[in-house]
This record gives C-alpha cells, sequence and structure tokens, in this order.
C-alpha cells in the first residue's frame, strides 16, 4: 500500500509553460490528503526557490537530497567539502563562467549572462543577487548551478573530485556532494516517518529523477520526461501539462 508520495518540481508539479500546478493535480492532493497518503517534494531547487504552491507537503527534500526537512526538523543535510567549493570558484573565475551558489536558506549568483536570462524565463525563478565568488567562499554550500556545457562536465569532475554533476537541462549541471540525491533524501525522509521504500511512489521527469524513481515501490514518469527517465519508471502517464499525476493516480487506484 502507497503511503508516500514524492514529487518533482520542474516539469512535474509546475509546466514548463504556465509555471502553475493543475486543477486536476489540487484535487488529487486534497484526496491524497484525506486518505493519509504523506506528500513530499522532492527537488534539485533549494528551499528559497520552492514557489508557493496550493498543495499541502508534509516534508521537503532540496538541493538533489543535500537538505531535507519536516516542519521545523531537519531530516538530514549534506554540505559540498569545502576544498570542492574552492575549486569551483578557482575554475569559475578563472574560465569566466557563471554559477549560482545555494546555502541551506539564501542563493547568490556571481553575474548575470544570456544562459541565466534564458533560463529565469524558462523555468520562472526569482533571480538570485549578485554577489562576488569571495563572498561564496566564505559560505557553507549545499548545491552550486554549473552554467556550462555537457561536453565540459568530465574535465570538471576530474578537476574536483568528491563531487557529483546530475544534469537535468542542456544549459547547465548541479553540483552537488557525493553521498547526495534524492534518492538519499528519500530514504532519509522515509527512515524519519517510519515508513519503507515499498510503501513509497514518486514522479519525474529530469535525468537527476532516475535514482528517485529506482529506489521507491512505484514510479511514475511524466509524459514530458526523457526516453531514459522513462526506462527507469514502472509506468509513463501523460506530461505536466495535461494532468499527468491526476492521471496516473487514477490509473493506478491511488485516488
Amino acid at each position: 500500500m502507497i503511503k508516500a508520495i514524492f514529487f518533482d518540481i520542474d516539469g512535474t508539479l509546475l509546466s514548463y509553460r504556465t509555471h502553475q500546478v493543475l486543477p486536476g493535480t489540487i484535487e488529487a492532493f486534497r484526496t491524497l490528503q484525506g486518505k493519509g497518503i504523506k506528500t513530499f517534494v522532492s527537488s534539485g531547487r533549494p528551499k528559497v526557490l520552492i514557489p508557493d504552491m496550493p498543495l499541502h507537503f508534509d516534508g521537503y527534500i532540496t538541493v538533489n537530497g543535500g537538505y531535507c526537512f519536516a516542519g521545523e526538523t531537519i531530516v538530514h543535510r549534506n554540505a559540498l567539502d569545502p576544498m570542492v567549493c574552492s575549486r569551483w570558484l578557482d575554475y569559475v573565475e578563472g574560465n569566466n563562467l557563471t554559477t549560482m551558489c545555494f546555502t541551506d536558506h539564501e542563493m547568490s549568483i556571481n553575474q548575470i549572462d544570456p544562459a541565466v536570462t534564458a533560463l529565469h524565463k524558462q523555468l520562472g525563478f526569482t533571480m538570485p543577487p549578485v554577489r562576488p565568488i569571495e563572498e561564496m567562499r566564505q559560505k557553507e554550500v549545499y548545491q552550486f548551478i554549473a552554467m556550462q556545457p555537457a561536453e565540459k562536465d568530465a574535465e570538471v569532475l576530474s578537476l574536483l573530485g568528491h563531487c557529483r554533476l546530475p544534469r537535468w537541462h542542456p544549459l547547465f549541471t548541479d553540483l552537488i556532494p557525493e553521498g547526495s540525491s534524492k534518492a538519499v533524501g528519500i530514504t532519509k525522509t522515509l527512515d524519519y516517518f517510519g515508513l519503507s521504500a515499498d510503501e513509497a511512489m514518486a514522479f519525474g521527469d529530469g535525468e537527476n529523477d532516475i535514482e528517485m524513481l529506482d529506489c521507491v515501490g512505484l514510479s511514475v514518469a511524466m509524459g514530458n520526461a526523457t526516453d531514459n527517465v522513462k526506462r527507469h519508471a514502472d509506468l509513463t502517464t501523460d506530461d505536466a501539462d495535461n494532468e499527468g499525476i491526476f492521471n496516473a493516480l487514477k490509473k493506478t487506484g491511488i485516488i
């Protein structure tokens, strides 16, 4: 029996086109809450970038599992190694790159460029304040966003070590600690609530959702997911603009 469901945000709970939650998703959440099924965000976004949504959540997995909380309780946290941060910021400065920096409650960016402007338009997030690199060096960082093409990822991993680059967008990749993933966040959250993986379900669409889909008892890929993501899901539903969440929950008999 499913007792907990984990939802990615972008391309899952929120449409890339409208940045809104669909009416069917709102209805589904009300039914889930009435049945006592717990609902969770599971996102690459930091807490400060999670928008207000007309939905109830029992907890949050943020920055790809690096910072997880339920109410006022921190369920799990895993910050980047300071040496990795230092090497990355040296690389950013040396190559005139743009990077976003996320702490537990704050975000910043070193500069605004056309790629960031395009990303802001697509995802509809609040633009971070511009801060100097030296200020970022003083922070406990849970995630950077690296504005670079995929062909540079191997070079960066080789240079930095002890980190991961889960990419879900052609313009950028997340830079997170080794040992952080949505799967880790789900495992820690389920342990906190006394639930098992077999009692959990997950919805996602991005490459950084694959480990999440692999670690639960029932996994759903959105219709807008890549073929690779769909291969890791138990079923594929409609896309984020066509009531994919509502339809999957109806089809599986959960609502």
